[in-house]
């Protein structure tokens, strides 16, 4: 239980919720990192912020053989995705994208990075910290081959940013691309800029702004189908509510079904007209026959 108010706001912070905060990646050397790998972790942290923490030290661990001081530093940081970085004779510029569940591996890739420019080598305007990317996924592997597919899916992870309800079109000026093709992996980062067109719609050109990457994959350690099904479960509460007697068509045309009581056709209301009129021997055999006797009038 916490002693003071302050640990009670730390631990509200990190109880379930319904909607939960937006990830943060944690970013880690290894202890045999190198130049290009430490260059990489921090152009990628300057993508990622404020939702990443960099770890300046060097951590000795094998992600793929013991997992305990991720999960460790996952659950100290209260971060979900983890960027591991280390350099090696067998494997050069290595590069491990994994996410958590429950503050255990859930799944990650092993990338190794082929070439590398970074932020500072390309003399162009940056975008504002902080800024949501559009990404843009091309190559047919990411939707045909599964490792392609679950690496799409943890890339979208990662880079996706905040949920926000609404989007203005000058807060698009950031475009990350990833091309699968030939068994390798390019990333591309452009900045967008709003040209004059002489209409409404502006020019749009792209300006490449780095990091760019061309990546390989080599080893992977994926999810169960079981232990991934239940990581994308919701709570009931997000699950919208099916209404009934509506339907919809295949053109998104809404359609609703109306139950109404029976109507007595007898007792509709009609246009008043004298030759619809009923007669004195009509009323009197529609009461039984039995006409009242006038009154006399004194």
């Amino acid at each position: 239980k916490p002693k003071t108010k302050r640990a009670k706001r730390f631990l509200e912070k990190r109880e379930p919720k319904l909607k939960e905060n937006t990830k943060i990646a944690m970013l880690i050397k290894g202890g045999n990192a190198n130049l290009t790998v430490t260059e990489v972790l921090k152009d990628i942290y300057a993508v990622k912020k404020p939702f990443a923490v960099l770890y300046k030290k060097k951590n000795i661990t094998r992600p793929f053989e013991d997992q305990t001081s991720l999960e460790f530093f996952s659950k100290k940081s209260d971060c979900s995705l983890f960027l591991f970085g280390s350099h090696n004779k067998k494997r050069p510029n290595n590069l491990v994208i994994g996410r958590m569940f429950d503050y255990h591996v859930l799944d990650m890739i092993e990338l190794g990075v082929e070439k590398f420019v970074s932020l500072k080598d390309v003399k162009n305007s940056k975008c504002p910290e902080g800024t949501k990317p559009m990404l843009i996924f091309a190559g047919e592997a990411f939707d045909v081959n599964e490792e392609y597919r679950r690496l799409k899916s943890l890339l979208i992870d990662f880079f996706r940013g905040p949920t926000v309800p609404s989007i203005r079109l000058a807060g698009l000026e950031y475009v990350l691309h990833f091309t699968a093709v030939d068994g390798k992996i390019y990333m591309r980062s452009y900045k967008v800029l709003l040209k004059k067109s002489g209409c409404k719609i502006p020019r749009i050109e792209l300006e490449e702004m780095g990091p760019s990457l061309d990546l390989v994959m080599r080893r992977t350690h994926l999810a169960s189908d079981d232990l991934y099904k239940l990581s994308l479960k919701q709570p009931k509460a997000l699950k919208p509510k099916k209404k009934k007697n509506i339907s919809h068509d295949v053109f998104g045309t809404t359609y609703g079904r109306i139950h109404m009581q029976k109507q007595d056709l007898g007792k509709l209301q009609t246009r008043k007209m004298k030759g619809l009129k009923k007669r004195p021997a009509e009323k009197s055999a529609g009461d039984g026959g039995v006409t009242p006797k006038k009154s006399k009038s004194a």
